[in-house]
């Protein structure tokens, strides 16, 4: 039976999967000039939320429903994934999800889980999906949280960058809040054959993370 302190301990900031290292192309953006002030900021953060529902939701959505699709699920997030940068991202948080998954929740479907993981490239939403069906998380619940805790890594990756204050940030999430219920509503349905790229720019900006001269996070 699911257990609402579970979802507290999963969106918890403090939760170690890694989230906290990568700034989903924020930093680029940032440095390229897209994005320079909190205008611009909540306009990249809003079309990052969109890109994540209708690109990585849905696999999310099917792993889910399904954790034994994993293995086809992940090959499909990686040739989806042709941005490197991205791509890289996405593995070092699916294996971290999984090996903290097994370490916290202890057990055979979770020890299973995160051996399944190892022998693949391990991208973070299928895993996410899988693992979060495993704790017995809704389905609804689970694609709130996944799109939640995108808000919240790029709203804190804002504040380390210097872009707003800790104010500012939480204010975004909360003006941003709308605009996630919308895109849950909207993607909640669709699945793996249904993934689509709707931030081309976004994604171009993400790309170039890797030349620039200083960087505080590793995407």
């Amino acid at each position: 039976m699911f257990n609402t302190l579970t979802l507290w301990q999963l969106a918890d900031s403090a939760f170690p999967t890694g989230g906290f290292a990568h700034s989903s192309g924020l930093e680029a953006a940032w440095q390229s000039g897209e994005v320079a002030s909190p205008e611009t900021l909540a306009l990249f953060v809003r079309s990052a939320l969109w890109q994540a529902g209708r690109g990585l939701l849905p696999l999310a959505s099917a792993a889910c429903i399904d954790p034994h699709r994993l293995e086809e699920l992940d090959h499909a997030c990686h040739v989806f994934l042709t941005n490197v940068v991205s791509s890289r991202a996405s593995c070092v948080q699916g294996r971290a999800l999984a090996a903290t998954c097994a370490r916290i929740w202890p057990g055979e479907s979770m020890s299973a889980l995160e051996h399944r993981v190892g022998t693949l490239n391990g991208h973070h939403a299928p895993v996410f999906g899988a693992a979060l069906s495993l704790l017995g998380v809704p389905l609804e619940t689970m694609q709130q949280l996944f799109l939640y805790t995108s808000l919240r890594g790029m709203a804190s990756a804002a504040v380390r960058l210097g872009i707003v204050g800790a104010y500012a940030a939480q204010r975004l999430q909360v003006d941003c809040a709308g605009e996630l219920d919308l895109v849950r509503e909207r993607c909640a349905a669709l699945r793996d054959t249904d993934i689509a790229q709707t931030a081309p720019i976004l994604d171009l900006l993400q790309a170039g993370h890797d030349r620039l001269y200083s960087r505080l996070f590793q995407s």
